[in-house]
């Protein structure tokens, strides 16, 4: 599954930016989502929706940061309100693939967020 990431940039504390991924070469995808990674920091879930419409967030995020996908999961979302600098971190594209048994989880190459405050 190839992914490819677009929206990461550079904004204020309070701004708005919406991140979005597309996903090709993987049909049988069972989740998609976002993970996120501080400098000096493990990469941890930011939001994730399931293809039976389950949606997990951070609680750092909730109310803030929302997440969607296309119908045909093939393209995911990430509108995230009222950035913080606590959010500035490289954003990763995740997609999980349920053609074989166990699922796989795969990342894109990420793409940057930085937030000044």
């Amino acid at each position: 599954v190839r992914l490819v990431e677009s929206g990461g940039g550079s904004v204020r504390a309070g701004e708005s930016l919406r991140l979005s991924c597309a996903a090709s070469g993987e049909s049988a995808i069972s989740a998609m989502g976002w993970y996120r990674q501080a400098p000096g920091m493990q990469r941890d879930l930011v939001a994730t929706v399931t293809s039976g419409g389950v949606v997990k967030y951070a609680d750092s995020v909730k109310g803030r940061f929302f997440v969607s996908t296309s119908n045909a999961m093939d393209m995911v979302y990430l509108q995230m309100e009222d950035l913080e600098p606590e959010d500035t971190a490289v954003y990763y594209c995740y997609v999980q693939v349920n053609r074989w048994q166990p699922p796989s989880d795969h990342w894109g190459q990420g793409t940057q967020v930085t937030v000044s405050s």
